[in-house]
């Protein structure tokens, strides 16, 4: 009983941080243009686990909200292991292009 309570309040908690939707933040009414593509190179081993057509967009209203999002994507996280660095490509994108919405 104890469990399974534990277990639920668990799986609840989780789907509060790990959703997409939480990743957005309010926004102001209108179509954001400017964004920043994620994905994994060509031969990245995770492209076994997520799929060889990957990717992540983030999407933001002003070409100054991506830029400063885009610094902070590229800083070393401060947890990684030494030796630990990530191989993903990070790059900006604009509306208008063929990125997917």
């Amino acid at each position: 009983m104890v469990r399974a309570a534990f277990f639920g309040y668990h799986r609840r908690s989780m789907e509060k941080i790990c959703h997409p939707h939480n990743l957005s933040h309010p926004r102001e009414p209108g179509e954001a243009c400017y964004g920043v593509r994620v994905r994994m190179p060509a031969g990245d081993t995770f492209r076994k686990l997520l799929g060889e057509d990957w990717e992540k967009v983030h999407w933001f209203h002003s070409a100054a909200e991506r830029d400063r999002a885009l610094e902070r994507i590229r800083l070393r996280h401060p947890y990684y292991r030494i030796g630990d660095n990530p191989s993903v490509i990070v790059e900006p994108i604009e509306r208008g292009t063929d990125i997917p919405t």
